[in-house]
């Protein structure tokens, strides 16, 4: 009944801002799991964030790498998470436990994986300049996807809704077509634009419900698709697609495309701007745009699968769109009236007695005897939303929610508890307590977590000098490509102030080495007094000076 009320009479996608998430760090990727409870949040620290949706709350930080987490996957039944960061490491984590079952380290960066819908065993890898990769984690072993063309290894792929195909898209517009068992091929056509000329593929994005699916295209146009159209043309076939959707007036270029939860529209987040752009899928008009902060870049969107909402990312923020929510007691009883003022009520006779005495009974036919049956309050209805279209029971063994430790600010003397220091540690804030537990584990108090096993995936031909586009784009001190300007994190920040200097590790800035490194530390842990403080600040002057360019 509620669904058919919001198609009915209320709009199916999000109009206006609702809030944003803070990550503390910079977020870079998101993704919400099946269900649409939990959001996991990819951050530039090498952190996952996974935020509690219906709270707005943070349920669970996992410290996953030390380099910028550039993309996330969920699995069928929310228990595990697979994550790849620019560090070309493939890994999968326990979400309950936070620990890594599993590591697999590429020659190559990491644009995208993705678990199997059906079968969490596999995930699928899209390293850059390379054909795509199935892993099988159980054995750790991996098969390498036919392409067309050798020569273009420029490949994006993705699962179809069930995983019975894997669907492949060169630069040159080729699509494949592969069974995800046997890898043969079933059924390609090539993407052309109106002049014949190919155009390259960016991404393949498939809808939760029905067969339709997107790809992203270089030239600007979203072209939608019926996967059924596709494999009935077969091999060398030349489907014409459901809708094409651009923006003729400013040619956006689309950063991130996605389907809505029930697939009946499409939102595109621009490439240049944030600006989120939501079709109606089956008569592909468009129906809204939702703008940003200007100025800011779009890196991520993801729609919520169940409910008309939202999630786009840009300047490490996590921006939630959604409808406006009106108040509307009417709608729960029909008969209720709002009042101004408190008005004296005057009782009916009988009107509160558990049985009205006076009243004759007449005899019970039709609708009013089905009131004396008896209701069934015990058995829980599966949630429609939740099941697929060959589905008839939900999953038992899901992962919905996460437990959340509550905070205590002033907690009493506990015999029985922890010891007093313990308690301070675990009140200390989150970003600094995740700190020292890097650090108390590199130390060796903590006892140490069992090793996860890492796996060296060999591709042949693949170049081991490629940079990600995250850190091309942003600057980073690892990147081979000269940028102009001054690198984002390498020698000297303006934004910090010289009277408190930073030292940096990994990627974030320029380590420091040797005698430099223990001066600077000395300096920074002895206390400015009197007279000296004049005389230290000059110093620490001098040594900013001598790093600077």
């Amino acid at each position: 009944f509620l669904c058919f009320v919001a198609e009915s009479f209320g709009q199916n996608y999000p109009e206006e801002a609702d809030g944003t998430l803070d990550c503390i760090s910079m977020a870079l990727t998101c993704t919400f799991n099946r269900w649409g409870t939990l959001l996991a949040v990819g951050c530039n620290d090498g952190r996952i964030v996974i935020w509690d949706f219906l709270t707005r709350g943070i349920a669970k930080i996992i410290s996953a790498h030390i380099h910028p987490v550039c993309s996330l996957c969920w699995s069928r039944d929310g228990h595990k998470l697979v994550s790849a960061s620019t560090d070309n490491i493939v890994s999968q984590w326990d979400v309950l436990s936070g620990d890594c079952d599993q590591r697999f380290r590429f020659p190559s960066p990491i644009l995208k994986v993705q678990y199997h819908p059906r079968d969490q065993n596999k995930v699928l890898v899209c390293p850059m300049k390379s054909a795509p990769v199935m892993l099988t984690l159980s054995d750790s072993k991996h098969v390498v996807l036919p392409v067309d063309d050798d020569s273009d290894l420029n490949v994006v792929a993705s699962f179809d809704r069930r995983g019975e195909y894997i669907y492949t898209g060169n630069a040159k517009g080729k699509i494949l077509v592969l069974k995800t068992d046997s890898q043969d091929l079933v059924a390609s056509f090539r993407v052309t634009t109106g002049t014949s000329n190919t155009t390259a593929i960016k991404s393949i994005e498939f809808a939760r419900k029905g067969s339709c699916f997107l790809i992203n295209t270089a030239d600007r146009i979203i072209r939608v698709y019926d996967g059924r159209e596709i494999l009935t043309c077969g091999r060398d076939g030349e489907p014409e697609p459901m809708q094409k959707l651009q923006d003729l007036v400013n040619r956006t270029p689309w950063k991130k495309c996605c389907f809505s939860g029930d697939g009946e529209y499409i939102v595109a987040g621009s490439a240049r701007q944030h600006a989120l752009y939501i079709w109606e899928k089956s008569i592909g008009n468009l129906v809204k745009i939702l703008h940003g902060t200007r100025g800011e870049l779009l890196l991520d969107v993801a729609w919520h699968p169940v409910r008309p909402i939202i999630a786009s990312i840009s300047s490490g923020v996590v921006s939630i769109w959604a409808q406006n929510q009106v108040e509307n007691w009417s709608a729960f009883a029909p008969d209720f009236k709002e009042l101004d003022e408190n008005v004296e009520y005057e009782e009916r006779e009988s009107e509160f007695d558990i049985e009205d005495e006076d009243k004759s009974e007449p005899e019970q036919t039709g609708a009013d005897a089905a009131e004396d049956e008896e209701v069934d309050v015990t058995s829980v209805d599966p949630i429609a939303a939740f099941c697929s279209s060959d589905e008839e029971l939900e999953d038992s063994k899901a992962l919905l929610y996460l437990p959340i430790a509550p905070e205590v600010e002033d907690p009493e003397e506990n015999p029985y508890g922890p010891p007093p220091d313990a308690v301070q540690t675990s009140l200390m804030d989150e970003g600094a307590s995740s700190e020292k537990k890097r650090q108390s584990s590199a130390d060796g108090s903590q006892p140490p977590k069992k090793k996860p096993k890492t796996t060296n995936i060999e591709l042949q031909g693949v170049p081991n000098d490629e940079v990600h586009p995250l850190l091309g784009v942003k600057g980073d001190g690892k990147s081979k490509k000269k940028q102009a300007g001054r690198p984002k994190g390498s020698k000297g920040k303006e934004k910090d102030s010289p009277f408190k200097p930073k030292l940096y590790k990994g990627d974030r800035g320029l380590p420091l080495e040797g005698s430099a490194k223990g001066k600077v530390q000395a300096e920074l842990s002895q206390p400015l007094t009197g007279k000296d403080t004049l005389g230290a600040l000059s110093g620490l002057l001098r040594g900013l000076a001598l790093y600077s360019p």
